[in-house]
Formats: C-alpha cells, sequence, structure tokens
C-alpha cells in the first residue's frame, strides 16, 4: 500500500488552516491591565446605555402620544426652514451613506484593508459588526411596523417601507464609529483620535438630519438608531478586547500598530 498519497486531514492542510485562522481570528496587542478594564467599562456602559434608550424609545411609539409631540414638532421646523441649497445637501447626504452607496464604500474599504494588512481582524469585525446592524435593523422595521411621516412630506420619492428605526442612520453610525475604534485603538495618538470621532459624529449627526429633512423619518426612528448603534459598537468593543489585548505585567502603554 502505497502510505505517501495525501489525505484531508495531512499536517500541510492543518498549518493553511491554521493560518488562515490566524490570518482571521488573531491580532494580539500587549496593553496595560487598566486599559484593557478600561475598554470593558466602556463597552458595558454603551450597551448598557444603548439597550434602556432603545427599549424606552421602543415602548413609547407603541404609545404614540407620548412621542408625537416631539416628533410633530421637529418635523415642523424642518418643514418651515427649507431651501434649495439646504434640500440639496440633504439629497447628497442621503445618497452618499444610502442603501446603494454605502454597502459599496463599505465592501471597498473592508476588502482593501483587509487585503493589505497583516491580520484581517479587524477589517473582519469592521464587517461583521456593520451587518449585524443592517440585519438587526431590517427585524425590528418589521416587528414594531411604524409608520413613515405622511408622503407629502417626502421631497425624494415615496418610501412605503416602515420607518422605525432608520437604517441609513444606524448604517452610517456603525460604519463610522466602528472604523475609528478599530484604527484607533492600535495607536498612540488621542488628537488625531479625537478629530477622527468627531467627524464620524458629524457624518451621523448629517444622515440623520437628511432623513428628518427630507421627510422619511421620525426624530425618534433617528435616536433610536443612534441607541442601537451603541449596543452594537460597545459589542465590538468587548469582543476585540476579549480578543486581542494582551496584559503582560509591567507593560505601561500599549503597543502601536
Amino acid at each position: 500500500m502505497n502510505t505517501s498519497m495525501s489525505n484531508p486531514a495531512s499536517p500541510s492542510n492543518d498549518t493553511r488552516r491554521s493560518k488562515l485562522y490566524s490570518r482571521l481570528f488573531v491580532d494580539d496587542r500587549i496593553v496595560p491591565a487598566a486599559t484593557k478594564v478600561r475598554l470593558y467599562v466602556v463597552a458595558g456602559c454603551l450597551i448598557l446605555l444603548g439597550l434602556v434608550s432603545l427599549l424606552t424609545l421602543w415602548w413609547s411609539v407603541l404609545q404614540p402620544e407620548i412621542l408625537t409631540a416631539m416628533d410633530t414638532a421637529v418635523q415642523t421646523w424642518l418643514e418651515g426652514n427649507q431651501s434649495e441649497t439646504a434640500t440639496l445637501l440633504m439629497i447628497i447626504f442621503t445618497e452618499i451613506f444610502g442603501p446603494i452607496a454605502l454597502p459599496i464604500i463599505v465592501l471597498a474599504v473592508t476588502v482593501t484593508w483587509g487585503v493589505r494588512s497583516k491580520h484581517a481582524w479587524r477589517p473582519f469585525l469592521l464587517a461583521a459588526g456593520t451587518l449585524s446592524g443592517v440585519i438587526i435593523v431590517q427585524i425590528i422595521t418589521r416587528v414594531v411596523g411604524r409608520s413613515r411621516p405622511p408622503e407629502d412630506l417626502m421631497l425624494y420619492g415615496i418610501d412605503g417601507t416602515f420607518s422605525f428605526p432608520s437604517g441609513h442612520v444606524l448604517g452610517v453610525a456603525d460604519f463610522f464609529i466602528i472604523l475609528t475604534f478599530l484604527v484607533f485603538s492600535r495607536r498612540n495618538n488621542a488628537g488625531w483620535a479625537a478629530v477622527s470621532y468627531v467627524v464620524a459624529v458629524v457624518f451621523v449627526v448629517g444622515t440623520a438630519l437628511s432623513r428628518l429633512y427630507l421627510g422619511y423619518h421620525w426624530a425618534s426612528d433617528v435616536l433610536a438608531s443612534m441607541a442601537l448603534s451603541l449596543v452594537i459598537v460597545g459589542t465590538v468593543i468587548a469582543v476585540d478586547t476579549y480578543r486581542t489585548a494582551r496584559v503582560i505585567p509591567g507593560a505601561h502603554r500599549s503597543v502601536p500598530e
């Protein structure tokens, strides 16, 4: 019998699987113990705050009289401050970060980052976090079944889908905030990190305003998306910390990328 024939369980196959696992799921970094604890605390606070806010808003939309005053007041104010320039700007925001362009942006960033980096853990986590948000929001919208504002308020075509929460806002929040965390959690540059987080928040707020201004969502819809994003971002931080943060006695600072 020829014992040199290859078999599926050969060492070479095990090595390839090991390398693939290492590339996708290993991206170790050395951090002080206090930093690891702080990351877990931040993650827990974000998840708790997000869950409480989301569930409160969810309960409130089932009692229409509670949020009607706020939603109507915001919509009325925006309707009274419309202009051609503002409308064009809001359309640009909603198109760039909409269900066609944003997935292309996410795919381009994750694939490019994954191919060019030594480890694909962070691009994988970015894609997983963003995709999870898309799936969750589709489930919630159908469970809640909230109607959008009246069609005569919609300035960019009619949308008959459900309103709560906003998929546009959630997608932008998940992508940009998770991306910012995954990049700057490996860098010792607080200044650039702060600037990047501010830019991410501007994109989120701009997208939220565009959905309200164009008449496709109530204010409580976009607030719910922001709350849900806190849960997803907090979960990503916790998972990344658990998988990658390693504490070595005597280490006083994180090792940059």
